[in-house]
């Protein structure tokens, strides 16, 4: 599928492969990973600049600068937990967010902790009110400084919101965190998926891939039907259909034939239904998409698979076709071309793209 992009926020590229500018200002983004969209507003983590983004309503035009910035003194600076200012007000590598009953929740990765705002801020600067996975918000550990449990994280990537649960994605820990109704710190979750309890985190519970197993889980998303969560590592999607409440197998794999298979096969021809290294998931109850990181393409399903396995996508953003692969298709970077697209968000008709390698954000229009 070919359509190109409705918008187009960060610098404009120069020509060619060569990739757009990503020094800090209102304006650039360097290797975004999280997107968030609603009527109101867009929040883009900027993570390479180790920032927040927020723009007022739907944006206008492309490259247009951003209102607010969060983790950073100004729009003009970057770099680890505000240039000095301390863990307290910055960042490193922020990637997922997520609005939930009018608080806004971050990802902040490398610092292994989820922040929360209790209200969307309206200045720049604001610093988070709370904090999970850590003690305070001074405390930037793994796992509090110890071995992992109910109440810590590990490299969290991802944090959803969905019909009333809200989710982690606790990467480094190769497991997902979901909680009935929103947390607070030092709740224990109302369920771990992908290990045997709340003290272990073995990659693939210390075996090869299963249905209840991850290597690297990135991102989650739902529409109260299905659960969905991006398994990077194995190069799959899992789905669960209902939602679960306790630990169970999946429903659904996408990317792979089996359950029990992570195969990855760089360099040729992909198909419509092999994955590598997913790392975003979107959907609603007419569409899903996932971003097929290292394949530089987005894969569309309509409408959303639930249960089953290697169930083909029917419509591809960022490649001519479904076998293409190649870095902004070996061309050129263009308002319909990829580089390693990192998040998802989808919101009404609106896909807005993470697209990571090319340092910017690009916002589609989807069929409804």
């Amino acid at each position: 599928m070919m359509n190109t992009a409705y918008r187009w926020l960060g610098s404009p590229a120069p020509g060619g492969l060569v990739l757009p500018a990503a020094n800090p200002t209102p304006s650039h983004l360097y290797a975004p990973r999280g997107v968030y969209l609603d009527d109101e507003r867009l929040i883009v983590a900027d993570s390479g600049n180790h920032r927040v983004l927020i723009w007022h309503g739907f944006p206008a035009i492309d490259h247009q600068p951003a209102d607010l910035v969060l983790g950073q003194p100004d729009f003009f600076h970057e770099g680890p937990r505000a240039t000095g200012r301390g863990p307290d007000h910055g960042f490193q590598l922020p990637t997922g967010i997520t609005v939930a009953e009018g608080r806004l929740y971050l990802a902040d990765a490398w610092h292994h902790r989820v922040l929360c705002w209790h209200r969307i801020p309206d200045r720049s600067g604001t610093p988070p009110d709370s904090v999970i996975g850590q003690d305070s918000l001074l405390d930037i550990e793994p796992n509090r400084g110890g071995t992992v449990g109910p109440h810590t994280l590990y490299w969290p990537y991802g944090v959803a919101w969905i019909n009333g649960w809200f989710y982690i994605a606790d990467t480094g820990n190769r497991r997902v965190l979901g909680w009935r109704g929103l947390p607070s710190d030092r709740q224990p979750p109302d369920v771990i998926l992908g290990q045997p309890d709340a003290y272990s985190n073995a990659e693939n519970r210390g075996g090869p891939p299963t249905a209840n197993s991850f290597r690297w889980p990135h991102a989650i998303a739902g529409d109260g039907e299905t659960l969905y969560v991006a398994d990077a590592g194995n190069h799959r999607v899992l789905g669960w259909t209902p939602p679960p409440e306790s630990d169970r197998p999946a429903d659904l794999v996408l990317g792979q034939h089996t359950m029990h298979s992570a195969f990855e096969q760089p360099h040729v021809p992909q198909g419509a239904y092999r994955l590598r290294f997913p790392y975003a998931v979107a959907c609603n109850s007419h569409r899903l998409f996932v971003a097929d990181t290292a394949n530089n393409r987005i894969l569309g399903w309509r409408p959303p698979p639930r249960v089953g396995a290697g169930i083909p996508a029917q419509t591809v953003y960022g490649q001519y076709n479904f076998d293409d692969s190649g870095e902004n298709r070996w061309q050129a970077v263009a308002a319909n071309t990829c580089c390693w697209p990192y998040g998802l968000w989808l919101h009404r008709h609106w896909l807005v793209v993470a697209d990571s390698g090319n340092n910017r954000v690009l916002i589609w229009h989807t069929e409804n």
